[in-house]
């Protein structure tokens, strides 16, 4: 009795199975959707077919086969084992993922869902979350195509305790880029013509497959032409013609070109636009600075603003010409080693002065009305948008022209005779004053320096006397009042009389004469010695002046 209770406490030991842990058993039936699993020691458990088959395919399972469950509990309340294929499943794949994590292998997996943040992938019984930055090289717009596929993953992190796995596809997809890129790079030498796909299409520029590795095709190196943007010429999957510029064996950079397989138009710019030379061309961009204006694809040229209009000086260029619009320019220079031209836009027009002068020569008189009014003058719009100015001197011919500045208001119009000029200088100088005669030219008409005249006195001063020539003031210091100092006083002269004075100065500039009675006086003394005696005769000078004095009567 012993032997055979020691026999059979051994066998109820041999074939009873512990809680939480793996076991082996076999399908007797199959039924309801659930498959009865015999786990030995007569006990049997149930488990939901849908747990043997892999996400989105059909369950394989029959009676007979032979399956590992996780058993839970050895009894329930209706006398049958619990079990579970999923959690047999994921206790297996634990094992081999955490040796595959300790060795830095890959895994074989499926995506099979989407969550919040990335995807879930199955990992043959463990479920671990795909980031979507893991997912692939690129952003991912439509991941249909990769739900179901099973393919290599890298595991990056997992915590068995929380039952936390993190994978990449992404770490698979550059190791595999890097070791085609090496390949690829190994074949390719600068300055190779090779065909690429456009892959991407950037602000910047375009990613271009090489088949297998990718080089960058930057805007500036498109086309000889000014490219916004590169989808103008560009379009994504178009396959085309590239040269290798340069590669960077340490980075794996590839830098791509599509104009250097085409003629550099600045080859012939010279010879194409010689300077001084006109030529159409289409406004392709305006800054403050000017508008850049092409010549012909691949060459471009600045028309600056200082060169855009002969009478706009302070006006920004897009206010002058728009984008896309066809202009005549003329080339004023050409630097072909910085790749510049040089264009004016004015030149192709005749400079407003030079018609100006042409049609309104000097002394010719012309009417405008008054733009602007200033502490120093007035302006005067004139033809084709051009000022000329009237300076305060040139306002009045009597006073100053502060005193009459006031009088004009913007708006009016005014007639002014030209009186300069200056195409270089863009200048144009007018007088009011001149449309009316100059009355000092006018008064002074005959009278030269030495000439007598009659002048009225019209005021008496400290300092000499002011008088009146038609119309024209002028005065005498006391100093000229007589040629004997005692009769140099002007208070012998009084308001209204008839002096005669000898001119001693012309000054049409100043409008002013210089008269003086001493000059007259020692002028008459020298013509009277002459006439009628000297000092040799004997004749004294109260005795030539008496005979001079009495032959005037």
């Amino acid at each position: 009795m012993e032997e055979f209770e020691a026999l059979l406490q051994e066998s109820f030991e041999i074939d009873t199975p512990n809680e939480g842990t793996v076991v082996k058993g076999r399908v007797i039936a199959i039924e309801a959707g659930q498959a009865i699993i015999d786990v030995g020691y007569k006990m049997e458990g149930r488990v939901e077919l849908k747990e043997f088959a892999n996400p989105g395919e059909a369950p394989e399972i029959e009676v007979g086969d032979e399956v590992e469950v996780f058993l839970r509990q050895v009894e329930n309340a209706r006398g049958e084992a619990v079990i579970s294929r999923e959690m047999a499943r994921r206790e297996a794949a634990w094992d081999r993922l955490e040796k595959a994590y300790a060795d830095e292998n890959r895994v074989e997996g499926a995506i099979f869902g989407r969550v919040k943040g990335g995807f879930t992938v199955d990992l043959g019984g463990a479920v671990a979350f795909l980031p979507g930055s893991q997912v692939d090289v690129r952003p991912v717009r439509d991941a249909g195509p990769l739900m179901g596929l099973k393919q290599p993953f890298q595991i990056l992190k997992m915590d068995r305790r929380r039952g936390n796995i993190v994978v990449s596809r992404r770490a698979i997809l550059e190791e595999s880029r890097a070791e085609q890129r090496a390949e690829v790079i190994g074949r390719l030498k600068e300055g190779d013509a090779v065909d690429g796909q456009v892959k991407n299409i950037t602000e910047y520029g375009a990613f271009v497959d090489l088949g297998g590795v990718d080089g960058l095709l930057h805007v500036t190196d498109m086309a000889w032409r000014r490219v916004n943007h590169p989808s103008e010429i560009l379009a994504i999957g178009e396959t085309i013609k590239v040269q290798v510029i340069k590669i960077n064996k340490e980075t794996h950079r590839i830098s791509l070109g599509m104009k250097q397989l085409q003629d550099d138009p600045w080859n012939t710019v010279e010879a194409k636009f010689p300077l001084d030379s006109v030529h159409k061309g289409r406004v392709t961009n305006i800054t403050d600075y000017g508008a850049f204006v092409e010549l012909e694809p691949g060459v471009e040229g600045l028309v600056h603003v200082s060169e855009m209009s002969w009478t706009k000086k302070n006006v920004h260029p897009g206010k002058i010409v728009s984008t896309s619009q066809e202009v005549e320019v003329m080339v004023l220079e050409i630097d072909t080693a910085k790749r510049r031209v040089s264009l004016g836009l004015k030149q192709t027009m005749r400079n407003p002065w030079e018609l100006f002068e042409e049609k309104h020569p000097v002394g010719s008189q012309v009417e405008g009305e008054v733009k602007n009014i200033t502490e120093f003058g007035l302006f005067i719009g004139l033809d084709d948008e051009i000022d000329g100015m009237v300076h305060l001197s040139d306002l009045t011919w009597e006073g100053r022209g502060e005193d009459v500045i006031g009088n004009y208001r913007k708006g009016e119009l005014v007639q002014a005779v030209v009186t300069e000029v200056d195409t270089d200088k863009e200048r144009i100088s007018l007088s009011v004053k001149a449309m009316e005669g100059d009355p000092f030219e006018e008064a002074t008409t005959g009278v030269k320096r030495g000439s007598i005249i009659t002048v009225a006195v019209t005021a008496i001063e400290d300092g000499g006397i002011e008088v009146e020539y038609e119309g024209m003031k002028s005065f005498i210091r006391r100093s000229d009042l007589s040629r004997d100092r005692g009769e140099q006083r002007p208070d012998r002269f009084g308001v209204g009389d008839k002096v005669d004075v000898r001119v001693t100065n012309v000054d049409p500039k100043t409008r002013r004469l210089g008269l003086s009675i001493k000059a007259r006086e020692i002028a008459e003394e020298k013509e009277a010695v002459q006439q009628y005696g000297s000092s040799d005769s004997g004749a004294s000078l109260g005795d030539i002046l008496g005979a001079a004095l009495k032959d005037k009567t």
